[in-house]
């Protein structure tokens, strides 16, 4: 289901912040996992997985797209697995062109097997360091930094901030909660957040995703979000004159704005969620035109069926935007990451930048 973009986008540098690693296996692997610990799939063969996750994905309920993760968790439980996929994910992220990825998952899922929250990290950290040095060898450059997540439905998002911090200088650059979000709202973790601005830690939030405004005020004002995970729902705030198209901020579309407050776009997830009707009618069109700090990203590569390259073509396809938008979205990415200004600053300059301009040279 995975389908091939226009190779100019794939030529493309670009950064994506937005990236479960539990949501972007491949089926083979998949396959190959489930059948040395006897878990049993949908589908038996990775053509018809790959369907199944899509089909299943794209039933227009958070819930049920939740529920897709089960068979990917499964097979990711020992140290072997993980470092297994995440070296995996690297190689995929590498070969659409991305050159910058914020990797994001919930340790707490990887118990089953009995390793420690630390052994989980630990491992996905040697499976990124394989993937990188990978890349490297090829002559290929990436950056990828793991996002350690709590779930909104649990309890324990302190023990699991505490552990992001305890690695934030190998390998984890941030933090993140995920899950359900009606009836979960960001505010029951007010501890966690709390504990990570005393450590001056870096943190985003899912907001407005498959809920409304409510909880993005809370993941900003109450939370201190630095970043929404999706935040699509902030188009709410915004009323466009259908006679004139004249445009009007609300006061928290204008503060989300005003303060560059970067939105975690993920457009064909949201079509399969129900966060947005059709993509010619998500509010990144919108969005990019009244200049919020929009970045696009992939969420979840598997159950999407998508690629960080296939998202901008459809986009294009859809809006119309060219090559001087897609690296806008990247350079906004790039400005919004969670890395030391230096390296951010070194990534635009020597790599995306150039890369860009070495695209728009006629040929």
């Amino acid at each position: 289901m995975h389908q091939s973009a226009d190779r100019r986008f794939i030529d493309a540098p670009k950064a994506v912040l937005h990236d479960h690693l539990d949501g972007g296996l491949r089926p083979q692997t998949i396959v190959e996992l489930a059948d040395q610990v006897g878990h049993e799939l949908p589908a038996g063969d990775a053509a018809s997985l790959d369907r199944w996750f899509v089909d299943s994905a794209s039933s227009g309920s958070l819930v049920r797209y939740l529920e897709t993760f089960d068979h990917t968790i499964a097979v990711m439980q020992t140290a072997d697995q993980l470092r297994r996929v995440a070296r995996e994910s690297v190689e995929d992220l590498v070969s659409d062109g991305v050159v910058y990825a914020e990797s994001r998952y919930a340790p707490e899922q990887h118990l089953n097997a009995g390793l420690s929250l630390d052994e989980v990290v630990e491992a996905v950290q040697e499976g990124f360091d394989e993937g990188v040095a990978s890349a490297a060898a090829r002559g290929q450059r990436i950056v990828v930094r793991q996002l350690v997540t709590a779930l909104r439905h649990a309890a324990n998002s302190r023990e699991i901030a505490e552990l992001a911090v305890r690695h934030r200088d190998k390998g984890v650059s941030g933090f993140d909660i995920a899950g359900a979000e009606a009836g979960f709202p960001p505010t029951r973790h007010l501890d966690a957040f709390e504990y990570l601005q005393r450590e001056n830690f870096h943190f985003t939030i899912h907001a407005g995703e498959a809920f409304g405004l409510p909880s993005i005020w809370q993941a900003l004002q109450w939370c201190g979000a630095e970043r929404l995970g999706h935040g699509v729902r902030i188009v709410d705030d915004i009323e466009v004159d259908a006679t004139s198209g004249r445009v009007r901020l609300g006061r928290l579309s204008a503060y989300v704005r005003d303060r560059r407050v970067p939105l975690e776009m993920c457009p064909s997830s949201n079509l399969q969620t129900g966060a947005a009707p059709s993509l010619g009618e998500h509010p990144i069109g919108l969005l990019t035109r009244m200049r919020f700090r929009v970045t696009v990203n992939t969420d979840n590569r598997l159950m999407s069926g998508t690629t960080m390259s296939r998202e901008m073509e459809l986009l294009s396809e859809a809006f119309g935007f060219d090559l001087d938008d897609m690296r806008w979205f990247t350079v906004n990415a790039m400005k919004s990451a969670f890395v030391p200004f230096d390296e951010r600053l070194d990534l635009i300059e020597r790599v995306i930048k150039p890369g860009y301009a070495a695209m728009t040279i006629p040929r």
